[in-house]
């Protein structure tokens, strides 16, 4: 990429102070870093591609937020403290307009988590971000997806189903005149990753995974990896006022809620033995937890039917799917 090297000084260092465990960081072949004794470091990658996970004409600032946010949000379903990323950028062309909003962007949720920028590429081809954010973890407390036992309880923060009434905003022109379609967009890119719940988790929950691909599908990665079955209270799922409006009717927002990808909350188990702490242990997060339901044995149910819906308590068998970046 042309200006690369003036590009990356520019917009990409010295823009953060240096953490104590940072020993070295942009501006070398690889960064180099300090971790404590007895802690095991988390890593997630993903990449956000325009056209898939973004548009290339959306504000570029929401577009770092949902970059970083997304990542962020891998790390906390682990209970895992932020520490570290890694950041490639490829773009068709330097673009300053574009690149200074989502550097302020990055940058300042960067700092709000304590993340340092430690490393990464610029390259000259269509317009993606690959990031790699790495956390700090008590590996024996570490929440994991198999941990699951019958008997635990389900729970989920925040609302769901508002990430995927904004991405029909973005998609369809026709919508944006419907009720709340402006808030429900900004929701769509500025998701707030529950690192303070994963962390109060830790030693509580028997298992957690973030919301990205719809609460239908991240639940059974859960009862896949632990062998289990799962019923779910579709009254009692979490679900916004401006969701209903828009969707017009509780019914089209419960399946919102369910099959809703990007949403980056939390779905949890908690033992029942766990249960009476949870809300001593979470009263500092600032984040909603609605419990939907418990674990059950899996039985003779294929993994396709391992979830059970209840809807006014009676089963319901609702055709619903989670997100697939690649049917999107």
């Amino acid at each position: 990429m042309s200006g690369e090297f003036s590009l990356i000084d520019k917009y990409l260092v010295n823009r953060q102070k240096s953490r104590k465990d940072v020993l070295l960081a942009a501006g070398d072949d690889c960064a180099l870093v300090e971790v404590p004794q007895g802690v095991s470091v988390a890593i997630s990658t993903d990449t956000l591609v325009a056209g898939t996970h973004f548009l290339s004409q959306a504000n570029p600032a929401w577009v770092a937020h949902k970059a970083l946010a997304s990542n962020i949000s891998d790390l906390a379903a682990m209970g895992a403290t932020p520490a570290w990323v890694s950041f490639a950028l490829t773009m068709p062309e330097v673009d300053e307009a574009w690149l200074k909003p989502f550097c302020d962007s990055f940058f300042e949720l960067a700092d709000y988590y304590d993340i340092q920028l430690i490393g990464g590429d610029t390259s000259k081809g269509p317009l993606s971000l690959t990031l790699t954010v790495q956390g700090l973890v008590d590996p024996s407390k570490a929440l994991r997806r198999d941990g699951a036992s019958v008997g635990d309880w389900i729970y989920v923060t925040g609302n769901l189903g508002d990430s995927k009434a904004g991405l029909d905003v973005i998609l369809d022109e026709a919508v944006r005149a419907k009720p709340n379609a402006q808030e429900l967009e900004k929701r769509h890119y500025l998701s707030s990753p529950r690192v303070l719940v994963g962390q109060a988790l830790l030693g509580l929950a028997s298992s957690a995974i973030d919301i990205s691909d719809g609460l239908i599908s991240d639940l059974k990665h859960i009862l896949n990896r632990s062998n289990v079955g799962a019923s779910v209270n579709l009254d009692a799922l979490p679900i916004s006022n401006e969701l209903v409006e828009f969707v017009e009717g509780e019914q089209s927002a419960l399946q919102y809620a369910l099959s809703s990808g990007e949403e980056y909350e939390l779905c949890f188990t908690v033992p029942e033995q766990n249960k009476g702490s949870l809300d001593s242990a979470l009263a500092h997060c600032g984040c909603k937890v609605t419990c939907i339901g418990q674990i059950r044995p899996l039985g003779n149910a294929q993994p396709s039917e391992s979830v059970e819906l209840l809807h006014h308590g009676r089963a319901v068998t609702w055709q619903l799917s989670g997100y697939d970046h690649f049917k999107a």
